[in-house]
């Protein structure tokens, strides 16, 4: 199949990419703003397949979107381009709602317009992919987890970003027949996460001796994905998904933000020993919490594991490890992002 991925030079969209080249025979385009988190050379083991292709073009220029539409002739549309950082929605939520809403608005009428003009068994067999959040349905107590049809209860500017554009997705399948898709995934972790989000800020900041941030006491619990598991679900819902349908993708592995440190701390001791002799965890610092910050998210995923056969392959301690073990081989990739082009942009202290 053609597969055009919106946003594929950033975390997730890049490792969907990877993995459709490495795996699969299917075409890539990636169209891709470029902006301060997407990445280009996360895309290098892709580039050099005949099978990869790539656009810089921002999703909210409908002439863009329309051409790369009519020139690659796509089959699936999977779109990952949107703002993504709590912190940062808080601070400017206007490029949340320009990104993630109207955005989004005009991938659909563009891919609209382009899918009534395919002949009835290609209409038939496309797929418009939207890859959003469980962060829409809100936050969760002490038990319970989010299914498909958890009602959404956004709580910060850009969970009500991305809850307003899966409304959008799922409004131009119910009113024009458009084959959509949904999926709604946990927080997701693995190699070419960019700095700002917790994980690789905490490896990062550790390995430069600096304070290790964590908001209020440390026990927000998240529900981890390593990002390759999520690849996996993703092919497996475009490919073999029913229009219409809503997936929740979880990796199964909850722990606490302090957890999610003290565990980085131990493997680094063991990987890369500070040079005093001293445990990591000694940097640890508790800081003021962040506005609004959800207690609990928790993916129920037995619809995707029952419909699709998906399961996470990956347990937290196995990818966790693999994760640091990346950010210690690969200085060279973190490091440029923390160089002259980002240094006009605020890295945030992020929990996911």
């Amino acid at each position: 199949m053609r597969i055009l991925i919106t946003g594929g030079a950033g975390f997730i969209g890049s490792a969907l990419v990877r993995r459709l080249i490495e795996h699969t025979e299917h075409e890539v385009l990636v169209y891709d703003a470029l902006t301060y988190a997407g990445v280009e050379s996360s895309l290098a083991p892709a580039a050099g397949s005949n099978r990869y292709g790539f656009v810089r073009a921002d999703i909210c220029d409908a002439e863009a979107v329309g051409r790369a539409l009519t020139e690659f002739r796509p089959q699936v549309v999977a779109h990952l381009a949107a703002e993504s950082h709590v912190d940062r929605s808080i601070d400017g939520p206007g490029a949340f709602v320009q990104t993630n809403l109207v955005g989004t608005f005009v991938m659909l009428n563009q891919t609209l317009g382009y899918w009534r003009g395919l002949p009835e068994a290609e209409k038939a067999a496309f797929r418009f992919h939207h890859i959003s959040t469980d962060e829409v349905f809100g936050s969760l107590g002490d038990e319970g987890f989010f299914t498909e049809t958890t009602p959404y209860d956004p709580r910060s500017p850009y969970s009500a970003s991305k809850a307003g554009s899966d409304h959008l997705v799922r409004a131009w399948g119910h009113t024009y027949g458009l084959p959509v898709l949904v999926t709604n995934c946990s927080n997701n972790y693995g190699p070419y996460h960019f700095p700002e989000k917790l994980i690789p800020l905490i490896i990062i900041r550790a390995l430069n001796g600096e304070a290790l941030p964590v908001y209020g006491d440390g026990s927000n619990v998240r529900d981890w994905l390593f990002v390759d598991d999520h690849a996996r679900a993703l092919q497996a819902v475009f490919e073999r998904g029913a229009p219409g349908e809503t997936y929740n993708v979880g990796g199964n592995a909850e722990r606490r933000n302090i957890e999610v440190v003290q565990t980085i701390c131990a493997i680094l001791d063991r990987l890369s020993p500070r040079a005093d002799g001293k445990p990591y965890a000694d940097q640890i610092t508790f800081v003021t919490d962040r506005p609004g910050h959800d207690q609990r998210y928790a993916i129920d995923a037995s619809k995707i594991r029952d419909d699709l056969g998906w399961t996470p392959s990956v347990t937290f301690e196995q990818g966790i490890e693999r994760t640091v073990a990346w950010y210690l081989d690969n200085t060279d990739w973190w490091g440029d992002i923390l160089g002259d082009r980002y240094q006009t942009q605020r890295l945030g202290v992020s929990n996911g």
